[in-house]
C-alpha cells in the first residue's frame, strides 16, 4: 500500500469513528510504531487531524467541547474517558487517607468506584456525593455545610470556613475548563474562594479533566494551573495541550482507553 492511500485511510477511519490510536494504525496497516506515529505527524503539518497523547482526532473536533455544568445528577451516559479518570482517581488513594471529593459528575464516577476494603474519609461539598457514600461501611463522610444551591451543591462562606478548619491528604477537582496559561477557570465567580480554599487546605492537589475541558479557557480564572501538583486526563489529550502543563511542571498521568471484549 502506497503512504498517501495509508493517509487517506486513516483520515477515512478519522471521519467515521471520530478518532485513531497509534496501536490501530499499526494493526490494521501492518506497519511499525515509529511509521505510525511519523503518518499522524505528517498528517498533522498538512493541517488534516490533530495529534493526541496516543492517536490523533479530526481538526473540526479541536476546541468543540464546551465548558460543562454538568452534575453527578445529570449523568445519564457514563463516559469511558470520564470513567477511566475516576477509576484512576481512586487508585491514587490510600487507605487512611482524608480526601476531598468534587461535585461533578467525575467525582460521582469516582463514588462508584471506592473498593469496599479502602477505608477513607471523604469530605465533599455535595449532598448528592454524601448520600453515594453514606451506603458504605468503608467510609466516614463529612459534609460541608452552608447554603445549598439548586444542584445540592455548598460553595458559600460557611463551607469555606469549614474548609480552612480541615486538611486533606489530597483533593480532587475539576473546573469547567483548563489551559496552561489561564488555568482553571469556571463560567460564574461565586466558587473562587471555595475552590482555593480547598486547594490551601490539601497536601496535594490533583485536577481531573477529561479532555474535552483541557486547552480551552472558560470566563473566570480560578487560579493558575500550576496550583495542581497533578493532571490526570484521557488518551485523546493533545499533545500541545500537554506540553504546557509539563513545562509548568505538573505531573500529567494519562488514562489509558479499556479495549473491548
Amino acid at each position: 500500500m502506497f503512504i498517501e492511500e495509508r493517509h487517506q485511510k486513516i483520515l477515512d477511519i478519522l471521519e467515521t469513528k471520530g478518532s485513531i490510536n497509534v496501536a490501530e494504525i499499526q494493526r490494521k496497516f501492518m506497519v511499525g510504531y515509529d511509521t505510525a506515529k511519523r503518518d499522524l505527524r505528517i498528517l498533522e503539518e498538512k493541517g488534516l487531524l490533530k495529534r493526541t497523547h496516543g492517536g490523533a482526532i479530526p481538526v473540526h473536533q479541536v476546541g468543540a467541547g464546551k465548558p460543562s455544568g454538568v452534575t453527578c445528577k445529570d449523568i445519564a451516559e457514563i463516559k469511558p474517558n470520564y470513567l477511566a479518570i475516576a477509576k484512576k482517581a481512586v487508585s491514587m488513594i490510600n487507605d487512611r487517607d482524608v480526601v476531598f471529593i468534587t461535585s461533578a459528575s467525575v467525582g460521582y464516577l469516582m463514588t462508584q468506584c471506592i473498593p469496599d476494603d479502602l477505608r477513607i474519609r471523604v469530605v465533599t461539598n455535595s449532598i448528592i456525593i454524601a448520600e453515594e457514600l453514606r451506603k458504605k461501611q468503608n467510609i466516614t463522610v463529612i459534609m460541608l455545610g452552608g447554603e445549598m444551591d439548586d444542584k445540592g451543591n455548598c460553595y458559600d462562606a460557611f463551607a469555606i470556613e469549614m474548609i480552612k478548619k480541615l486538611r486533606f491528604d489530597k483533593c480532587f477537582l475539576t473546573s469547567a475548563a483548563i489551559s496552561a496559561d489561564f488555568g482553571l477557570s469556571i463560567q460564574r465567580s461565586q466558587a473562587i474562594s471555595f475552590w482555593n480554599a480547598v486547594i490551601d487546605s490539601s497536601k496535594k492537589a490533583i485536577g481531573l479533566y477529561p479532555t474535552e475541558k483541557i486547552g480551552i479557557n472558560s470566563i473566570v480564572s480560578i487560579c493558575p494551573a500550576d496550583r495542581l501538583d497533578t493532571i490526570i486526563t484521557d488518551w485523546e489529550a493533545l499533545e500541545d495541550d500537554l506540553k504546557g502543563f509539563d513545562e509548568l511542571g505538573i505531573e500529567m498521568v494519562i488514562t489509558e482507553k479499556e479495549i473491548e471484549e
